[in-house]
């Protein structure tokens, strides 16, 4: 099952039209906090990005809900070495309060 669900702040929002549907490309930040012995809590910000056709309306620093699937994309960098990005295909985006994060 390829399935990921996030819940986060949204970062930078680039939105392209193709054929009258709307596809729009985030990046969404998640936060992972633990406490370890003697030391103040430590929080792991991690970004994704997401990729979703038709999402609503989504501004940097909106808080959503993601659902969707993960998938690998491999490229060629200039030297030749083979890289790659992982994105969040998503299925659904909605849009949530700050209290739901």
């Amino acid at each position: 099952m390829n399935r990921i669900e996030l819940r986060g702040t949204v970062g930078s929002v680039y939105v392209k039209t193709f054929s009258n549907e709307k596809v729009s490309s985030f990046s969404v930040a998640t936060d992972y906090s633990y406490v370890s012995k003697d030391s103040p809590p430590i929080v792991e910000t991690t970004w994704h990005r997401v990729v979703a056709w038709n999402c609503p309306e989504i501004s940097k620093g909106s808080k959503v809900h993601v659902l969707g699937r993960l998938r690998a994309n491999r490229y060629t960098d200039a030297n030749g070495n083979q890289k790659f990005v992982y994105e969040v295909l998503a299925n659904g985006v909605k849009v949530i309060g700050y209290e739901n994060v």
